[in-house]
């Protein structure tokens, strides 16, 4: 168990400076006084367990587990909006502490199953006393509307292990795309429900 730890710990200390480096660009869009496209961040480093199982059913050998495997640390990011998943995406490829490798769109190309994200795979330094390790992270963007029916299918998977009853499975597709339409038409009102905020924020704060 030593060892694992000692090789998580990268990991570790890339979901708190990630986090925190993801949340002030909240903080950043908030003193500038204008709506930020990050509502909140999540983050977690994936149990040993699912690491050891992730690795047997994909065949990746332990000595290849850094490059093999890129969601051991993993990201969340929720907005209100479909438009600002484009906004965050581009914030951070454009960021020089840390490295776009691949895209993954789940919005455009929507699994069978009805989920939707935005998924990037980052590199990442990690300053260590032992030097710089370059981990790889996994950064997923998504509406809280396809954040709350992701959450419900996961815990579902759990039960099924991805085998649904075929009643389970149409009611989560028609879930999901329940979640999409409700998506479009936040986004058709979205400049009244920002001035709400607006004036709800400068209320509060009188």
């Amino acid at each position: 168990m030593e060892e694992w730890e000692k090789f998580l710990r990268p990991y570790k200390q890339a979901v708190e400076e990630l986090k925190i480096k993801l949340k002030g660009m909240r903080k950043d869009y908030q003193l500038n006084r204008q709506s930020s496209p990050v509502e909140f961040v999540t983050a977690r480093v994936k149990p040993v367990q699912s690491i050891i199982e992730k690795a047997s059913t994909r065949d990746i050998p332990y000595d290849r587990l850094r490059e093999g495997m890129y969601d051991i640390a993993g990201i969340r990011i929720m907005c209100q909006f479909v438009d600002d998943i484009k906004v965050i995406t581009e914030l951070i490829r454009s960021r020089a502490d840390m490295k776009v490798v691949e895209e993954r769109d789940y919005i455009e190309n929507t699994k069978e199953s009805g989920y939707r994200s935005y998924h990037l795979i980052i590199e990442y330094p990690v300053q260590t006393i032992e030097g710089t390790v370059v981990i790889l992270a996994e950064i997923q963007i998504r509406t809280l509307a396809m954040n709350f029916w992701a959450t419900i299918e996961h815990t579902l998977n759990y039960k099924y292990s991805g085998e649904y009853p075929p009643e389970i499975k149409k009611r989560l597709q028609n879930a999901a795309e329940a979640a999409y339409l409700l998506d479009q038409e936040m986004s058709e009102i979205r400049e009244e429900i920002q001035d709400a905020q607006k004036y709800y924020t400068k209320k509060r704060n009188i």
